[in-house]
Parts: structure tokens; C-alpha cells; sequence
């Protein structure tokens, strides 16, 4: 069997190990062999956000020291992997696009504590996975020998960066619900999921009272077809079933811009998610989200910064730039550029993505 061949057999094997089960923590005992195998290194680490606390983390590891875990929150700041992908989300970097030079990293703080703790970091490649409803995650592979990761370990990891997402979005968004009771059941239960489950795909299996409100105030009689949910919908759950339950970045969510009067300001999300098996049916459900279209300043945020920089944020929120909103106020664009360094200052920004990335992460973090 050829290289390409073998690749594509473990690339098969791993999507359906990571498609197995709504816990992580079974998911990634099945998928870590594979991984290894696919990625060779000798530590891995997989670790997710918790919801509104910023630095803490839960932790799927493999090989690596209890001190690392321990105290990682402590020395966060220093991590220079941390520091790269949360600049770049989805994008797998080699340690090589994180640093500017070798020395640069042997010179690092990180680079030292990793070694302190008995765990050379030589070489290093990771992903920050945007879970989105304020969760992101991490997935890093390091290396104790001077072998760099090659444009091919990143391209396979690239290539799987989307089923990674889905896999941790779908075991924080069901896993603990699931748990509870049988799986469909349990989905009921919790009344923020608002979502409709389809079989096979195309037999509707059940959906909340919300899910039916939010279609007749969102689409016209003309656009349903004959099983109730709308023609696009169904259309792209079609292609997603196709495609395995993968595809390209935001092929598995869809939205709609409110343009009617009670619909202004507003936009509808759609968030696909293919679940496990159940007695021998493949499963999806279908989230329902209205979001406002102009992200707001958050609570925490306007404790920190004056006024003047609440409302400076507000519009640098809704798309503004210095220029637009020096115009605005009647100030010096040096003025509006002074009050934007106090403000990344202020929150621990190194820039305006940043700083609307972080504003959208906290927003959907509050939504029900």
C-alpha cells in the first residue's frame, strides 16, 4: 500500500473516531493513536476553554508532565504557541511561523520551563480550534527531537482542522445533555437548544415549540417544502450528509439578514451538527440563533475603560474605522488612535481583530 494510501485509510479511520461519542474525553482515547500516527511526536495536548473564565482550561493530554497542567495558567503569558495561534484561529502553525528565528525560541521563557519539567520542546505544531459560543480549543503536538514538523504534517492537521471543531463543539454543546438520558430526549429538555433532529436526513424527527415560532417569523409559507423546514435548509443538509458531515469552514453554519421592519438589526443563524449514530440512523440537528448584528460593548469591559473608550469601542464594533470615527466626533485621528492603544492596552489586545474577535467570543457566550 502506498503512502498516500495508508494516509488516506488513517484519515478515514480517525474522522470516524472522532465522530464516535458525544464525551471528549472517549473521543479522544479513540482518536489518540491515531493521531500519533498520522502526526508523529512524542507529546500531545488537546485542551478547551471553560465559558467566562479566561485561562482556565480543561485538559486532554497525552505523556505530559503534571506540573505542565498544573500551573499552565500561572505561565500562560510566556507561552509563545498561545501567543501565535489565537492571532490566526483555524489556522495550523509550525513553530517555525510562530517565532522569528530558532534562537528566538531556545531564548524563550517556555522554552526553558519545558525543559525544566523534563519536556524538551524542540519543535512544535498547533491549531487553535474556534468552537465559537465563547469556547475555543487548542490542539498542539510537540517534539523532544530536532526533527520539524513538515508542510506535510501541516497540511494533514489543516485537513482535519474542521472535524476537530465540529467534534468539540458537538461533545460541549450535547455532551452534558446527552448524558442525562436518552439522547434525542435529553436534547428536548434543554430549552436553549431550540433545534430540529432529522434522520437519514430527510424525516423530520422531532423540534421544540421555539424552532416552529422562529420559522414562520423567518420565511414565508412559499420557501417550506413539503416536510415543514425551508428549501435552503435542506439543500445544504443534503450537501453536508454528502460530504460525510465535513466540508469547508461555515458550510455547516447559514444565516439570513433580517430586512423586514420587525426583523431589523438582526440576522438568523443556523448551525448544522452531525451526531452519533443511533440504532443504525445517522443523525443531525439543526440550531436555531437570532443574533444582533452590531456586537455590543460587554459588561465586563465597560468597568475597565472610560466613557470616552466605551464609546469608541461601540463603533469600532459595528465596523467603524479611526478615521470614520475621528469624523464623527469632530476629534484628531491621533486623538481616536490614542484612545484605541489605551483601550488594547486596557483589555490585553494586540490590535482591533482582536479586540472584535474577543467582543463576538464573549457575546455568544452569553447568548441562551
Amino acid at each position: 500500500m502506498s503512502r498516500d494510501s495508508r494516509e488516506r485509510t488513517l484519515t478515514s479511520k480517525l474522522t470516524e473516531a472522532l465522530t464516535s461519542s458525544l464525551n471528549l474525553s472517549e473521543v479522544f482515547a479513540n482518536a489518540e493513536d491515531l493521531l500519533f500516527r498520522l502526526m508523529p511526536a512524542d507529546y500531545m495536548a488537546l485542551c478547551v476553554s471553560r465559558p467566562g473564565l479566561r485561562g482556565d482550561y480543561d485538559w486532554w493530554v497525552t505523556k505530559m508532565p503534571a506540573p505542565f497542567l498544573a500551573c499552565y495558567s500561572e505561565r500562560a503569558e510566556h507561552d509563545f504557541v498561545r501567543s501565535a495561534v489565537v492571532r490566526k484561529p483555524n489556522e495550523v502553525l509550525r513553530d517555525s511561523e510562530m517565532v522569528t528565528h530558532r534562537k528566538v525560541l531556545e531564548r524563550s521563557q517556555w522554552y526553558a520551563y519545558c525543559r525544566e519539567l523534563g519536556m524538551p520542546l524542540e519543535h512544535v505544531m498547533s491549531v487553535l480550534l474556534d468552537v465559537k459560543g465563547g469556547v475555543h480549543a487548542g490542539l498542539t503536538f510537540y517534539r523532544a527531537r530536532r526533527r520539524p514538523f513538515s508542510r506535510r504534517d501541516q497540511a494533514r492537521l489543516q485537513a482535519l482542522t474542521l472535524v476537530l471543531t465540529q467534534t468539540v463543539r458537538n461533545c460541549r454543546m450535547y455532551g452534558e445533555v446527552a448524558a442525562r438520558g436518552q439522547m434525542l430526549g435529553a436534547f428536548f429538555q434543554h430549552q436553549a437548544t431550540r433545534c430540529i433532529v432529522r434522520v437519514n436526513p430527510f424525516m423530520e424527527e422531532m423540534r421544540t415549540p421555539l424552532t416552529t415560532a422562529l420559522l414562520m417569523k423567518w420565511f414565508h409559507p412559499s420557501e417550506l417544502g413539503p416536510l415543514g423546514l425551508p428549501s435552503v435548509l435542506v439543500e445544504r443538509l443534503a450537501l453536508l450528509a454528502a460530504r460525510g458531515g465535513t466540508g469547508a469552514f461555515g458550510l455547516d453554519t447559514w444565516e439570513r439578514k433580517g430586512e423586514a421592519r420587525d426583523l431589523a438589526g438582526q440576522d438568523l443563524r443556523v448551525t448544522f451538527t452531525h451526531l452519533p449514530m443511533q440504532s443504525g440512523q445517522e443523525l443531525w440537528a439543526l440550531e436555531f440563533q437570532e443574533l444582533p448584528r452590531a456586537i455590543p460593548v460587554p459588561e465586563a469591559w465597560r468597568q475597565l475603560l472610560t466613557p470616552r473608550e466605551v464609546e469608541t469601542v461601540s463603533y469600532v464594533l459595528q465596523g467603524w474605522d479611526n478615521q470614520l470615527i475621528a469624523e464623527h466626533f469632530g476629534r484628531a485621528l491621533a486623538t481616536v488612535k490614542k484612545h484605541m492603544q489605551n483601550i488594547f492596552d486596557k483589555l490585553g489586545v494586540d490590535g482591533r481583530t482582536a479586540l472584535i474577535c474577543r467582543a463576538s467570543l464573549m457575546f455568544r457566550g452569553t447568548l441562551s
